[in-house]
């Protein structure tokens, strides 16, 4: 049994037809081959999977694809426009607010959220934010004053 799913993932339609069970997790990878949405506990636990489904930060590991029909996803492939970063990913990179790498994508994803919700987040209201999200690398000091520096910059 396989069911239809239609929705826009970076601007793009995409359309297919999967098993009803499928994570949205596995279809971003496995099925669109984005890998930059990283399976990190399958529990939702890290948000090292997180996505924005219109607009709003999701824990892709904990919903089925089919709970995204006729949404519009944006993974971390989707941030970019015209080669230049989005002023998220270039604060992690001018900040260093990654080490490792791996819970980069999804931190950036609750991040644009967070700054999307509160634009003058002050350093409590950015932890408290990201406390769904888990660096084992960093003393989330570089990530924190990343954020910061990328909602200066968002509300230019």
């Amino acid at each position: 049994m396989s069911v239809s799913l239609s929705l826009t993932v970076n601007g793009k339609a995409a359309r297919a037809e999967i098993d009803p069970r499928t994570l949205l997790v596995d279809f971003i990878r496995n099925h669109l081959a984005l890998t930059g949405t990283h399976v990190g506990c399958d529990t939702g636990q890290c948000g090292a999977c997180t996505v924005l489904i219109d607009g709003n930060a999701v824990k892709a590991c904990t919903i089925l694809a089919a709970q995204a029909e006729g949404s519009k996803v944006t993974t971390i492939e989707g941030l970019a426009t015209d080669g230049a970063l989005h002023p998220m990913q270039a604060a992690f990179k001018e900040c260093h607010g990654l080490q490792c790498g791996f819970c980069t994508p999804g931190m950036v994803m609750s991040a644009i959220d967070l700054v999307q919700r509160h634009p003058n987040a002050d350093e409590k209201t950015i932890r408290a934010e990201l406390e769904g999200n888990l660096c084992r690398c960093t003393g989330y000091q570089n990530i924190v004053k990343a954020v910061a520096q990328a909602a200066a910059a968002m509300r230019r």
